[in-house]
């Protein structure tokens, strides 16, 4: 569909159903070597004005519709000057007087460079919930993905947020830190979301993009993916060591293989925690199965193996794709990992 007004490429998946409004174009860091999303593009501010005439013009095509919430695109809007921030939020909230939530994505840096009195302004003006990519809390994974932050500096961004009043989600990659790194992985991001006790714990699964700078660190054998077993064995050592945090925890994009893995912590965190059990203590024949039928769309759930019928196509699929080994299984796994936008 063609807008009037300028858009961005992505927006995080509790967003679907936000107005959406272009601050920035692409990613101020643009380094973390798994990502893709803004491959080639350079970084830039766009102006108060272009951003005011493009709200305007939101505001005329939607003629009214009640908007509750609203995104701030692309990577990283806090990194605007807050004077001209605050005068695009305040006209966003003129024009779209329904707003209750404009939410943006928020890097520690970019946080941790503003005053506390410049984010309370800001979440006072309506920018009250940040998403932010923590993706680990263990410093090694964090230099190898070369995100440019310390476990410090992204608990510290954290505590900053909630304490200007913000809401706060933080996003997990299962699997990032590799065959080498990921009982570390597990518990140091556990340890850094306990420090900051955000609102939305969001985790996802790793899947190695082409063209990557982690594809080329796989292929050199700097780099060993876990099998999926490995990965949920990894994640349920974080909810282990998650403690005295009161955030909601999901697995709630399409490429996470438990994805009814959610709840509200802690009183959710023993059911949480069964689920894991459940799918690693399967059967082997039914470990597979269900991965396969995760990966290929026909399961959605656990339960879902109790459906013979499902069951049987998930079988048939097996014999068509004629993988040898288990290795050749987990590549099919991941390949199709890989290819969930």
């Amino acid at each position: 569909m063609n807008y009037p007004f300028e858009l961005g490429p992505i927006r995080p998946v509790d967003e679907s159903d936000s107005l959406l409004i272009r601050t920035t174009r692409n990613c101020p860091w643009n380094r973390c070597e798994f990502c893709v999303n803004y491959e080639g593009e350079r970084f830039s501010i766009r102006s108060v004005e272009e951003i005011l005439r493009d709200i305007d013009k939101a505001a005329d095509y939607f003629n009214s519709h009640p908007f509750t919430r609203c995104f701030l695109q692309d990577g990283d809007s806090l990194i605007m000057r807050t004077a001209d921030l605050l005068v695009i939020l305040n006209h966003l909230k003129k024009r779209f007087p329904t707003l209750q939530t404009i939410s943006s994505y928020g890097r520690a840096w970019s946080i941790n460079r503003k005053s506390p009195e410049e984010l309370q302004e800001i979440c006072s003006a309506g920018l009250n919930l940040l998403y932010c990519g923590m993706e680990s809390g263990s410093d090694a994974v964090l230099k190898l993905m070369n995100k440019g932050v310390t476990s410090k500096e992204i608990i510290s961004a954290g505590q900053h947020a909630k304490q200007a009043g913000m809401s706060l989600s933080e996003f997990v990659i299962s699997g990032l830190g590799g065959t080498l790194h990921w009982r570390d992985h597990a518990t140091s991001t556990a340890l850094a979301l306990n420090a900051i006790n955000p609102d939305k714990i969001r985790v996802l699964t790793i899947g190695v993009k082409e063209g990557s700078g982690l594809e080329k660190k796989l292929i050199a054998g700097e780099y060993t993916l876990q099998t999926e077993k490995n990965i949920i064995e990894e994640q349920k050592l974080m909810l282990e060591n998650l403690d005295g945090i009161t955030s909601h925890y999901a697995n709630h994009h399409g490429v996470d293989l438990l994805i009814e893995a959610r709840g509200k912590l802690p009183e959710h965190k023993d059911r949480l925690i069964s689920i894991m059990d459940r799918f690693l203590n399967l059967p082997e024949d039914d470990t597979l199965n269900f991965i396969l039928g995760r990966r290929l769309g026909i399961y959605t759930c656990l339960d879902d193996l109790s459906d013979i019928k499902r069951y049987q196509t998930v079988q048939t699929q097996f014999t068509k794709i004629g993988c040898k080994t288990r290795e050749d299984l987990e590549t099919l796994f991941h390949s199709l990992r890989a290819k969930v936008v």
